[in-house]
């Protein structure tokens, strides 16, 4: 019989033939048996852990964000403790999971929201600081007689732009967005024509190189004394002055050839004239509830805005009701035994499915088009389907009605499959006709299988991107309104309003997008309580 101690010795890690048994904490970290393979691994992933904290906590710093620094380090060291604990063994599961969940769905959440109250875009997408830098960036001339310098373009270790000058005397200069410092003669290299070719702490780059970043380079500025110094073209640069200036006494920027004032108004994050014109950059800024009531109130975006919403729930209502149905039907119609080569024709069926979505979107974009698409010269048409606005609707409910019903019937036949036979049996024995007892016993039974999927169905659709971005665009557009679109669904006007040609408006498409959180989570509430009540009729 086993002795007390052999009983309490642990599993696996027996004491070595004459000499002492190894330390409890190190055999808890490397694993059964004693190897240590798995304390490997373990301070391998801990050591990646720290990688990343540290990677993320420099930027944080840079920025000031103390806060987040804050979970930066609490969270690495939570981390450290639970994984070098024998003991946390559910909190092991449960971390890794839960920052996923803070870093992939709440921080963006929580950004989003943010940002639906702020004047987020185009134009204000900085710091007042960086506004009057960019204005005055921007307005800056070659005055005459001003110096011009032989330029080649460089970046620093961290990969910013800076500019590497000489002057018309020969002498080098690396003009950097902090300003201008000379180089130390014997540390740079240049060329025939002045230019520089190799500089100690600079990467000189190419012409490739350089005209792959030429919008970088266009914005980019020296500042100096007297103005600052910017390119023209990839092989020379000048000292220019500043044409607008800004005076921190009254908060505002003068147009030193107009003498036009602009002033500061903080509510919009903009600096204004007298007049009302704003100049082209300004600031972000917190506007409150301004995007959701200009989304709501304003004519020219609420005219839209509820035309499109109204479309949205009707092609997200439509398309999991129409798949249902055909996929129910052909479920039922497949479900008899008595049909031969059942098989052969349920794989042929889900064959939709399983092809590519977005190539297929791309497929029947062309088979519905108006000259040479397959759809008219099948039937020996001539509709423009995808430049009406009722057949352009028409045309994106027949290719989601092809792309889904696959997968409803496949969805319909397993629970069709899970409802007992004598229950429709028994109910045939006491009378009841077929169209009865599917009204009162197949479906109900078949709507607590099927309910939960039909409503994520209808929650997916309302977001459906793709299945209107690459069929319609979102259009047919009125002459009047190039941004709403017929077949347009809200996701698709935030998407043109946040990355449209009319310049990006974060904010608003972020209100947007709050709108129609609320709506889809509104919607799925209520169709989950309604299974739940079919649950309870079950």
């Amino acid at each position: 019989m086993a002795s007390p101690v052999e009983h309490v010795r642990e599993s696996g890690a027996p004491a070595a033939a004459g000499g002492p048994p190894p330390p409890g904490g190190l055999m808890r970290l490397a694993g059964p048996g004693g190897r240590p393979l798995g304390l490997i691994l373990k301070l391998l992933l801990l050591a990646v852990a720290a990688a990343i904290a540290v990677w993320a906590a420099i930027p944080l710093i840079d920025a000031g964000n103390w806060i987040g620094l804050a979970i930066v380090i609490v969270a690495t060291i939570a981390i450290f403790v639970i994984y070098l604990s024998p003991r946390m063994i559910p909190a092991k599961y449960l971390v890794i999971g839960t920052l996923f969940l803070l870093g992939f769905q709440v921080a963006p959440i929580i950004y989003t929201l943010t940002t639906a109250f702020t004047n987020f875009g185009d134009g204000h997408r900085g710091s007042k600081d960086e506004a009057i830098a960019a204005i005055e960036s921007a307005s800056i001339t070659q005055a005459p007689g001003s110096e011009v310098y032989a330029l080649s373009i460089g970046t620093e270790p961290d990969g910013d732009l800076v500019f590497l000058l000489t002057d018309a005397q020969g002498a080098a200069f690396a003009g950097t967005a902090a300003g201008l410092e000379p180089l130390v003669p014997g540390t740079f290299s240049a060329g025939a024509t002045g230019k520089i070719t190799e500089a100690e702490g600079f990467t000189v780059l190419n012409v490739g190189e350089a005209s792959a970043r030429g919008a970088e380079i266009a914005e980019f500025s020296v500042p100096t004394d007297d103005g600052a110094i910017r390119s023209q073209g990839l092989s020379t640069a000048f000292e220019g002055i500043a044409g607008q200036n800004y005076q921190a006494d009254c908060d505002c920027i003068t147009d030193i050839n107009t003498g036009t004032v602009f002033t500061a108004d903080n509510d919009i994050g903009s600096f204004v004239d007298p007049n009302g014109n704003a100049l082209a950059q300004g600031w972000k800024v917190g506007v409150g509830f301004e995007n959701f009531t200009d989304a709501l109130t304003n004519p020219t975006i609420a005219g839209s805005f509820f035309k499109i919403l109204l479309w949205n729930f009707a092609f997200a209502l439509l398309v999991p009701v129409l798949t249902f149905a055909l996929g129910l039907a052909l479920a039922m119609l497949f479900n008899s035994e008595e049909l031969r080569g059942r098989r052969i024709y349920r794989s042929l069926l889900i064959l939709p499915y399983a092809m590519p979505g977005f190539a297929m979107l791309l497929v029947w974009r062309d088979m519905f088009n108006a000259d040479f698409g397959l759809i008219n010269n099948l039937f020996g048409l001539s509709v423009d389907w995808l430049g009406g606005e009722w057949t352009a609707r028409l045309a994106v409910l027949i290719i989601q009605l092809w792309m889904g019903f696959p997968y409803m019937f496949l969805v319909c036949t397993g629970a069709l499959q899970s409802i007992p036979s004598d229950l429709v049996e028994a109910a045939g024995v006491d009378g009841a006709r077929p169209g009865y007892a599917f009204r009162t016993i197949t479906f109900p039974l078949l709507l607590v299988a099927t309910g939960p999927l039909l409503i994520t169905t209808f929650a997916f659709n309302f977001n459906n991107f793709n299945a209107i971005y690459l069929t319609t665009g979102g259009g047919p557009f009125p002459a009047d309104n190039p941004t709403a679109g017929a077949t347009d669904l809200l996701i698709s006007y935030t998407y043109r309003l946040a990355f449209g040609g009319q310049g990006a408006d974060y904010g608003f498409a972020a209100a947007i997008s709050v709108l129609i959180f609320l709506i889809v989570a509104v919607i799925s509430i209520i169709g989950f309580r309604r299974t739940r009540v079919l649950e309870e009729v079950n």
